[in-house]
């Protein structure tokens, strides 16, 4: 089996002496913008720029169901999943509101959902199954479903690039995908399972007692991993999957993305042990509420620019990064420095 192969490399650091000293001559004290200054800097390395841009950002919204929820693992039914897709769809859910108030396109994408849509306007057909199998008794999915989540996540972004997308946001929707979560998180970077598994949907004491038995007996499968490949096959979902190889895209294709709360984390996890250079082109939205996310933040050694309490998914903490990063291409491309405005810097 041929396995999709990224080439991503290092972002260049070949501007950087020019990036930070028109970053240091605005009319500002130095640092005084203070993470503004950092993502300015990390953009102009990704576009290779004195003058990066945010043209059409996008959010694309990965949608998947989880053969483990049969195990009672969420507080939610099944149906939740095709019916959520349906409200993505008709601009009817909190990302659609979020993205249309900063002007972000949505675009929604059937990963695996086990439901029969059609074809509908405004969905994207990527289905790799009605969902995955129970990975609390079996792998989640074949290696070759796992090779072609990630191909068809690359295919998402370089769609979007030829629209002219340079900012793209990732998200998801998936009844169980917790689970999947904290499982790649304990196996990928050994957090201990009663850290990882959080209430998800709003489990309740019991649930949640229930929710990490089952989740030990699936970890109790496998030995330790280190191959992101080898993760996303036994324990992540088809969505979860294909937003790894989005990231892997967007890197290989020199776009910025942010990444969102605890489940787009774990993909992103999973790309990180796929291909490590990953990391110069990701940017952290915020820290979620959901248990676990904030041991993966630190083991990432990432700091999300937005701490609101948010545990919805669907990438609308991504999407209120947005304006931060639309912020920071602003002050580099428009603000005046000490020697265009004619003001005396620093003595």
């Amino acid at each position: 089996m041929m396995r999709t192969a990224f080439h991503i490399l290092p972002v260049s650091t070949a501007l950087d002496a020019e990036l930070r000293h028109a970053i240091d001559r605005k009319t500002k004290p130095l640092g005084a913008l203070g993470r503004l200054e950092d993502l300015a800097l990390q953009l102009g390395r990704i576009q290779g720029t004195l003058r990066p841009v945010i043209q059409r950002p996008r959010v694309i919204v990965f949608a998947g169901d989880h053969g483990i929820a049969a195990e009672g693992v969420s507080a939610y039914p099944q149906e939740v999943t095709w019916q959520m897709v349906m409200n993505f769809v008709h601009g009817g859910a909190a990302v659609n509101a979020l993205a249309r108030s900063l002007g972000v396109d949505v675009e929604v994408v059937d990963a695996g959902v086990a439901h029969d849509f059609g074809p509908l306007p405004g969905l994207v057909d990527a289905k790799l199954g009605h969902g995955t199998r129970n990975c609390a008794t079996e792998p989640a999915m074949t290696a070759e479903q796992c090779e072609t989540a990630l191909a068809r996540g690359r295919e998402r972004v370089q769609a979007a690039r030829a629209e002219g997308c340079t900012l793209l946001a990732f998200g998801e929707m998936g009844i169980a995908n917790t689970s999947a979560a904290s499982l790649l998180l304990h196996k990928l970077r050994r957090v201990p399972l009663g850290v990882a598994t959080g209430r998800g949907t709003g489990l309740d004491d019991a649930g949640l007692v229930h929710k990490r038995a089952v989740l030990a007996r699936a970890a109790a499968r496998t030995d330790g991993l280190t191959d992101g490949r080898e993760a996303l096959t036994e324990y992540g979902g088809f969505e979860i999957a294909m937003m790894a190889g989005a990231m892997l895209g967007a890197a290989e294709a020199g776009i910025a993305f942010i990444v969102d709360g605890f489940i787009t984390g774990s993909a992103y996890l999973a790309a990180q042990c796929i291909e490590p250079a990953v990391r110069d082109h990701a940017v952290f939205a915020h820290r979620s509420a959901e248990a676990g996310h904030g041991a993966m933040l630190e083991l990432l050694q990432a700091q999300p620019l937005l701490d609101l309490g948010l545990r919805l998914g669907e990438g609308t903490g991504a999407v209120l990064a947005v304006p931060l990063l639309r912020a920071a291409c602003a002050f580099l491309g428009e603000m005046a420095s000490f020697d265009s405005a004619g003001v005396s810097g620093q003595a």
